[in-house]
């Protein structure tokens, strides 16, 4: 019975991520129906065929890239911190890259393949600034604590520069800040594909550390493992997951709590390798979600996708908030 249960819900999820990509390669201007889609996606040329092939379906497949390695990110963070507010956001990764994407424009500083190589670099950076902070740091809370400080001294660098650009830079920094996937082109999905087929394997092997780090330190280390170098090595992926999506994206907020949350609420008794299929799963959607209502909801305004991942991510806590405190007034 409960194979048929998970059956039915990566069943449901397939037809959810079916009917997203195909809407998202008809909806907009021009609208291509599902009847000339097919034609579309083969022909060799026609205005048709460039709108879907060249300029939406780029952005389906990174929207794709990006939510699944968010959303490991946000697994491995919270599975090795026990905390589920543990995200890419607090280790100054996203900010590290705002940071140096913002100080190259403020300062005027010209550096080949910008935005993302900048990007690249800023993430690199910043992880590594709150990976030494939190060498041989034990405790769980003061390593969330020493990245969410690193975060927030970067943000402050991402801030004074964004105040010395110029105006008419503001705009396009500021949709960067906020997320985005506009212009992307598959020279774009192929930066980052070496960083999906490096990350995600190396995600894989975490698992075994996840599951030293859930039996709690004292017990790990009683059994002869350690927790410091497995949360340390574990830590570093997330780092790198994150850094892989922030360069072409910027900082889509949030897919990495939401989606191991509705992970781990879909199948609260899985193990991590399951949790860490759904969360790359759930993510992708997320994002594949996000980006089609960003560019068609307000159209022709075209509205930050890290703005919509937010908000969403903001009910659902609300609303896990709200259902732990009726769990406890049940007890």
């Amino acid at each position: 019975m409960s194979a048929l249960i998970r059956r039915g819900d990566w069943l449901l999820a397939g037809v959810l991520a079916v009917v997203l990509v195909a809407a998202s390669l008809m909806l907009g201007e021009p609208f291509v129906g599902v009847n000339r889609l097919p034609h579309a996606l083969t022909a060799d040329g026609g205005v048709e065929h460039t709108v879907v092939v060249l300029l939406r379906a780029p952005r389906v497949v990174l929207a794709v890239f990006a939510g699944a390695l968010l959303g490991v990110a946000g697994l491995l963070l919270q599975e090795s911190l026990r905390n589920p507010l543990a995200v890419p956001e607090m280790l100054g990764v996203s900010s590290g890259a705002a940071a140096a994407v913002a100080g190259c424009v403020a300062w005027g500083v010209s550096v080949p393949g910008a935005p993302l190589v900048p990007a690249l670099a800023g993430s690199a950076i910043g992880g590594a600034i709150t990976m030494l902070a939190v060498r041989g740091v034990r405790d769980r809370a003061a390593v969330l604590l020493i990245g969410a400080a690193v975060s927030a001294g970067l943000h402050a660098v991402m801030l004074t520069a964004l105040s010395l650009s110029d105006s008419r830079d503001q705009g396009v920094l500021v949709r960067y800040l906020l997320g985005s996937l506009t212009g992307t082109t598959w020279e774009t999905v192929a930066t980052m594909a070496p960083g999906l087929l490096i990350g995600l394997p190396l995600a894989a092997l975490m698992i075994p550390a996840l599951g030293v780090l859930r039996l709690g330190d004292d017990t790990a280390a009683a059994l002869g493992a350690s927790p410091a170098r497995a949360r340390a090595a574990t830590l570093a992926v997330g780092c790198l997951l994150t850094a892989v999506v922030v360069g072409p994206c910027g900082p889509v907020a949030w897919v990495g709590f939401l989606a191991p949350q509705l992970g781990r609420w879909l199948r609260p008794r899985a193990t991590h390798r399951s949790w860490l299929l759904w969360s790359a799963a759930l993510g992708a959607l997320l994002v594949v979600a996000a980006d089609l209502l960003a560019r068609t909801v307000l159209h022709p305004v075209e509205l930050p996708v890290g703005g919509l991942t937010a908000v969403v991510a903001i009910c659902a806590g609300v609303l896990l908030l709200l259902r732990r405190k009726v769990s406890v007034v049940a007890r």
